[in-house]
């Protein structure tokens, strides 16, 4: 691989005085938000706690900024450190190892690289093109949208390191079995052939020089765009989470995906499929239905499901790899995710 470095031009910010400012202003909002949700909703529009509507609006108006807040904070901060790991870097690091630790390693590398599942097809590409195992790459390819760290951040400030570490376990596991089931079946045949005629081919990496303000302001611009694309989605979810929270009977809820319906877990995934959302944006849903009783392992299995495989995931995945193995790798990550559903009902009962 040859290596073309640029210079950036350097941009004399006065940083210390930025991020202390941002700091400051992110943690007065974050103090200040659920206090004013409950003003805005009990106080000047004179709503009630036992109301259906008080309740859903208070919700909405404090989830809402909470969660906006959780993501400029985090994904700055995050995308600040994931530009020290480019694709190109994370190649090398599971090119070379067996398929079990090359698999283990895939998905603890996928929890600190947050690509999305719209990032699948030049990802896999890249790793073919590497020479990466088949089943590595798809530890990668499951655990990185999955269990990503803003999720675990977002989790673990809205519901306590507990959940945040029983989802990192579950996700973790269901990448890790999931990536050696589908190297042990030696399934390569069923990606597409113009994907295995790039492997091989030199390649050039542009490299750029980068001073901390360049990467400060790049990933504020980052975060800017991937809130903006979010957006649509935090609302819909946030919504659908206040009208939970606020109007669905709690026994409706406990009778379709409580402890005392067998098949709760696989309706979950099942009602999961056609949708579209990172782990983020699931989390308000998320927060309602723990609210209203569901079960903690069904409620991971929603959320693992939306993002692990959702639809439109395989819609684009369909473009590097054939049908055989498109069944097989909704096979293998629906039954781990289903299985974990069922474990953590059964241990946090």
């Amino acid at each position: 691989m040859t290596a073309i470095v640029l210079p950036r031009p350097n941009r004399r910010l006065p940083l210390p005085l930025v991020v202390g400012t941002a700091a400051v202003a992110w943690l007065a909002a974050w103090m200040l938000e659920a206090p004013t949700a409950d003003w805005i909703t009990f106080t000047v529009l004179g709503l009630t706690h036992e109301s259906h509507l008080g309740e859903t609006l208070a919700f909405l108006l404090e989830d809402l900024p909470k969660v906006l807040l959780l993501l400029t904070g985090i994904v700055t901060l995050v995308t600040l450190i994931r530009g020290f790991f480019p694709p190109e870097r994370v190649r090398p690091l599971l090119v070379g190892r067996g398929l079990v630790p090359g698999s283990f390693a895939a998905a603890g590398v996928g929890v600190i690289t947050p690509f999305c599942s719209c990032s699948a097809v030049p990802l896999f590409i890249g790793f073919v093109e590497a020479g990466v195992p088949l089943g590595v790459t798809f530890a990668f390819l499951i655990a990185s949208p999955m269990v990503n760290e803003v999720a675990l951040v977002m989790l673990w400030g809205l519901f306590g390191p507990g959940i945040a570490l029983a989802y990192m376990a579950a996700g973790l596991t269901v990448a890790i079995v999931g990536g050696l089931v589908i190297g042990k079946l030696g399934l390569e045949r069923y990606v597409e052939d113009y994907v295995w005629a790039l492997q091989g081919r030199p390649s050039t990496a542009i490299a750029i020089r980068l001073t901390w303000a360049d990467r400060l302001s790049d990933a504020w611009a980052y975060t800017r765009s991937l809130v903006r694309k979010l957006l649509p989605y935090l609302v819909i979810g946030i919504g659908l989470g206040a009208l939970i929270h606020g109007y669905a009977p709690t026994d409706l809820v406990a009778t379709l995906g409580g402890r005392a319906n067998p098949f709760a877990v696989p309706i979950v995934v099942l009602l999961a499929v056609p949708m579209y959302s990172n782990a983020a944006g699931t989390i308000p849903i998320v927060q309602a239905l723990l609210g209203k009783g569901l079960p903690l392992g069904t409620t991971l299995s929603f959320m693992m499901a939306v993002t692990a495989i959702s639809l439109p995931e395989f819609v684009i995945l369909r473009r590097v790899i054939k049908l055989p193995l498109l069944a097989v790798f909704i096979g293998v990550v629906s039954t781990g995710i289903i299985a974990i559903g069922y474990l953590f009902n059964v241990l946090v009962s």
